[in-house]
């Protein structure tokens, strides 16, 4: 019965991603593309990696963290209006993150890959939590929200309780209220 509540949690998180598709051909949100393409990636390495351990239905709320992204990567070439121009910093980042998916790979350790991805994914949040805190117009909360959904919906599922198992799902959590404060920073900073 509780697995329905990660099917939930997944299509919501589809969702989410088609509504910030749909900001971004408004010209709305303009996604930071190195952010969105190493978001898409390291989540899919910490799903095979979590797979490998045995990890159940607790892993989809983690591959739906980087199918979403994806999507958005994708779709962010079709449109001109969601371009975001990228920095000398944005390409450090995502260079450092991609490093750590080279580690990772030379490890084949799954526990040790779920450190890297999250670090891989935590390098690629930077440009994005920056972005949202200095021109939060640029963003879309949905992806963001039902992150923390997908996040909480993985830890209830949880049956192991292994690092595999929670690891990215509490990182997952925590980056994506950040992100959220970060979008809602002025607004909280005046109540």
């Amino acid at each position: 019965m509780i697995e329905y509540l990660v099917i939930a949690a997944a299509l919501a998180t589809l969702l989410a991603a088609f509504a910030y598709i749909g900001s971004m051909f408004r010209g709305g949100a303009k996604p930071n593309r190195i952010s969105w393409l190493m978001w898409a990636i390291a989540p899919f390495i910490a799903t095979a990696a979590a797979r490998s351990n045995g990890v159940g239905w607790a892993v989809l709320p983690v591959f739906m963290a980087g199918f979403s992204p994806f999507l958005i990567f994708t779709a962010s070439f079709l449109t001109n209006k969601a371009y975001w121009k990228l920095s000398n910093f944005d390409y450090i980042c995502g260079g450092l993150s991609g490093m750590a998916l080279v580690l990772w790979y030379l490890t084949k350790d799954p526990n040790v890959a779920i450190v890297l991805a999250i670090a891989s994914d935590g390098l690629a949040t930077i440009p994005t939590l920056i972005k949202a805190w200095r021109r939060p117009e640029t963003e879309s909360i949905w992806p963001f929200v039902t992150g923390v959904f997908g996040a909480l919906s993985s830890l209830a599922v949880a049956t192991l309780w292994t690092f595999s198992e929670y690891a990215f799902p509490i990182y997952l959590l925590i980056v994506n209220i950040m992100v959220l404060l970060a979008i809602y920073q002025k607004k909280l900073l005046h109540l």
